[in-house]
């Protein structure tokens, strides 16, 4: 059953006049940037009434966070795929695919992620979002890294939430070098690259 078929025509509505907001608020952050960016200006391409916006978003720091979470989800997937390797080979091919996706993804949504970066530097709201963010992929990476410590694969006398939480950052840093393009290498080569680190490191 389609789960929109047993709301009311008012709820329907609502979710569409919700849905029309996120897809102005993206055209107007994108063009204007988050900072210049006004909820007037998504309510009036919304074609919504006046003050309606702020009937689902208290104000545009909590409608970008909205957005930031309708562009996670794809790197979410990516990130809740299951991982339980029977050898270190398959650890590695995994991880470096995982690697791969997680920066192509951030590249397809190149233009929101600068909005992002942007966000972040002057919104607390987005800010916290972010770290929330952070730490639901942090959180992945200890699972799997947990897992194939239980099963003989990976060294156990390391930090386990040290060692996720190192991985990320790696994997974030170099994500925000390219959609900043402080950097134009293959992501390929990146995700080979630091698999091979990350892989020699932890893994015996």
């Amino acid at each position: 059953m389609n789960k929109t078929e047993h709301l009311s025509k008012r709820q329907l509505q609502a979710l569409q006049t919700r849905e029309n907001l996120l897809n102005a608020g993206r055209i107007i952050f994108l063009e204007k940037g988050f900072q210049k960016a006004t909820m007037t200006q998504i309510n009036e391409l919304a074609k919504t009434g006046y003050g309606t916006a702020y009937l689902y978003f208290r104000n545009k720091d909590e409608l970008f966070t909205a957005l930031m979470e309708n562009i996670m989800k794809k790197m979410y997937e990516v990130a809740d795929r299951p991982f339980q390797p029977q050898t270190k080979q398959e650890a590695y091919a995994q991880i470096k695919e995982q690697t791969r996706l997680f920066l192509q993804l951030a590249l397809e949504e190149k233009e929101m992620m600068q909005a992002i970066n942007e966000a972040t530097g002057v919104s607390e709201i987005v800010r916290e979002k972010w770290n929330q963010i952070r730490l639901r992929f942090i959180t992945a990476i200890t699972k799997d890294i947990t897992q194939v410590q239980q099963s003989g694969l990976a060294r156990k006398k390391v930090n386990t939430v040290l060692i996720a939480k190192g991985w990320f950052y790696m994997n974030e840093q170099l994500m925000w070098d390219l959609v900043l393009n402080a950097i134009t290498d293959d992501i390929n080569d990146i995700a080979e690259t630091i698999t091979d680190l990350y892989t020699g490191g932890l893994y015996k």
